[in-house]
């Protein structure tokens, strides 16, 4: 399937760093915005859903316009965007929804965001996109950025469920970026969005409908540092800006810097998440934090040094002859 496979690019890439850090901190804002709502007696499987639900239906005017009446295209796209409702949207949060109910949101979050490892294997496995020495040495440092910054280098419990709940969190985010990444099915940027979260709303209903996704929902007034919000504001904003401005900029993002670099750039999302937690909640980062947050900055920085110096050499596949034949060679016609 090519839609995992390819890494095209369009546009600028300065305009897909701009896209991505857009994704990266309107995602970030998730989180403080669905901590608000927690703490009024919303379950996270409502906030999720109801997030999801809001994205999907703003989304959908935007996508079938932009769409231009073109729905034979549409229906060859179908399974990518079955792919990402599937996988990049209901597929990850359920299965971080799972994980945290079972470990430390900070252990969680560190092996999901192992994604961009993954993306690199798959393109070097699938696409023998081979990656650079700076590219491994930008997930290193990425990676400890990340134990920095989420505060898990001390002792803490590990449940193997909550592990593997994780991993089909990483997978799911994977696909996110990979499929994002790719333009070869043609179909613009919003309408992939907007067919993909409607395919999850309907997944995370049936979740819901089933028992499997807890759904409580509570009114009141959310507190935050120096104002006040009615629940019914950051429902609002969870979905427009945390649902479908993210889902939006993350597709444009992916589709100018390619999947490898975007999910990299992605990683900023846990930097702004920690930033709005400290504006809006009061959640006054740690000075461990804040160098974690430079180095996952100087790992991102060192993979777009690796993307600028175009693919790294890799060696050609060789064609299969018997053992012990002759090479072919090509017969010239004399006139």
């Amino acid at each position: 399937m090519s839609t995992l496979t390819n890494d095209a690019r369009v546009g600028t890439a300065a305009g897909g760093v701009a896209f991505a850090l857009v994704a990266a901190v309107a995602f970030g804002l998730s989180g403080s915005l669905g901590k608000g709502l927690l703490e009024i007696g919303w379950t996270a499987g409502a906030a999720t859903l109801v997030r999801v639900a809001i994205a999907a239906a703003l989304l959908a005017a935007p996508g079938l316009i932009a769409l231009r009446g073109r729905w034979p295209l549409l229906r060859r796209a179908l399974p990518t965007v079955l792919l990402y409702g599937l996988f990049a949207v209901a597929g990850a949060q359920l299965c971080f929804f799972f994980a945290v109910e079972q470990m430390d949101v900070g252990v969680a979050l560190l092996v999901e965001y192992t994604a961009p490892v993954a993306v690199v294997l798959w393109l070097w496995l699938r696409r023998g996109q081979r990656p650079h020495g700076l590219t491994v040495a930008g997930a290193v440092v990425a990676a400890l950025g990340l134990l920095l910054l989420l505060g898990i280098l001390g002792g803490v419990s590990v449940s193997l469920a909550g592990i593997a709940w994780a991993l089909g969190a990483m997978v799911g985010l994977s696909v996110y970026y990979l499929v994002s990444g790719d333009d070869s099915h043609g179909l613009p940027p919003v309408t992939l969005a907007a067919g993909g979260l409607s395919v999850a709303v309907v997944l995370l209903a049936l979740a819901a409908v089933v028992g499997v996704l807890p759904i409580g929902v509570g009114t009141g007034t959310v507190a935050f540092v120096g104002f006040d919000a009615p629940w019914w504001v950051v429902v609002l904003l969870l979905g427009a800006v945390t649902g479908a401005l993210s889902y939006v900029s993350g597709i444009a993002a992916a589709r100018r810097l390619g999947a490898r670099l975007a999910s990299f750039v992605g990683l900023t999302e846990v930097l702004a998440a920690a930033l709005l937690a400290w504006l809006l909640l009061g959640e006054t980062p740690q000075p461990v934090q804040v160098v974690g947050g430079v180095l996952v900055l100087v790992g991102v920085v060192l993979v777009k040094l690796a993307e600028s110096r175009g693919p790294a050499p890799s060696t050609p596949p060789r064609a299969w002859r018997p053992h012990g034949s002759p090479p072919r060679t090509r017969r010239v016609r004399r006139g």
